[in-house]
């Protein structure tokens, strides 16, 4: 089964901030198929607009993670998942 991650992203991103490879470091870690994150970059508004990208390109199971900024610009996952049902 594949699987999804959306990543919303709380506060704003550094200016330098890649998201691409960000985007590689995270399905590496947490061993998702594709993930999205929800950031002014990254042109995603929501979490439906994310969840819908994600079902189209055939993720079965979704799972929604808070991602916010080190004061060194990374990325970290926060403990709190998001329960997406529909």
């Amino acid at each position: 089964m594949k699987t999804g991650l959306i990543v919303y992203v709380v506060g704003k991103e550094p200016p330098d901030w890649d998201v691409d490879s960000e985007s590689t470091t995270i399905k590496q870690n947490i061993k998702a198929d594709l993930v999205e994150i929800i950031t002014v970059k990254t042109g995603h508004f929501d979490i439906s607009d994310a969840w819908w990208s994600l079902l189209t390109r055939g993720m079965k199971r979704i799972v929604c993670r808070i991602g916010k900024f080190t004061s060194k610009g990374n990325l970290t996952l926060t403990g709190n998942e998001l329960h997406l049902c529909g």
